[in-house]
């Protein structure tokens, strides 16, 4: 019995994806050869052409799974936050120290951004900056964050800031020692947003 179109579709673009991500994240962008990853997956370059377009297509197709896999392991460690506040300043820094890992570090904060283009113009990148705005809002409304700041605004540069963090990070030739600052200097921008008593300043 024949297989319905549609899965065949999905199954030949995940073994694509499989595939490339294995060799992204091992050689690396520039050097993995789309004929060697094409027949380790049992499939002809036609296949990829046809599917994802060129070899950016699939490293597009490669980062969006990742960053959904990532995504969902921030939202799992920040949702065990005791305060709202403590959920966002995790998500974020979960989020950084996620370019400690080696598949993570290649392929999302070197060969991405080399190769894509600069991270808040990815497609992802909305859908993040909402989910902070959103976060923002609601501390504001909570009394948490001080109250003068436009939360789209700030959620743009916290987004800006996270990502120049993790490549940061990434790029270093002391990743472990790098992100212990990194991480420090990012939630000492962060406690800026926070309201403190007393009377404010006219």
């Amino acid at each position: 019995m024949h297989k319905p179109r549609k899965e065949m579709i999905a199954e030949t673009r995940a073994k694509l994806i499989a595939a490339a991500r294995q060799a992204f994240g091992t050689t690396g962008y520039a050097e993995a050869s789309m004929d060697d990853f094409t027949a380790s997956a049992g499939l002809t370059r036609g296949a990829l052409y046809h599917h994802f377009g060129d070899k950016k297509g699939l490293l597009q197709a490669v980062i969006a799974e990742i960053d959904a896999e990532m995504a969902a392991r921030v939202h799992a460690i920040a949702s065990r936050a005791p305060t709202r506040w403590q959920h966002f300043v995790d998500e974020c820094t979960t989020y950084i120290e996620m370019a400690l890992e080696p598949e993570i570090q290649r392929i999302m904060f070197r060969d991405g951004p080399a190769v894509l283009g600069d991270p808040a113009q990815w497609p992802n990148a909305n859908a993040c900056v909402g989910s902070m705005t959103d976060h923002l809002t609601g501390l504001q409304e909570e009394g948490v964050v001080v109250p003068g700041v436009d939360p789209e605004t700030a959620a743009r540069l916290i987004n800006g800031a996270s990502s120049q963090a993790a490549q940061r990070i990434a790029n270093s030739s002391d990743p472990e020692a790098t992100s212990k600052k990194v991480v420090a200097a990012f939630k000492q921008l962060l406690e800026g947003l926070i309201e403190k008593p007393g009377p404010r300043p006219n």
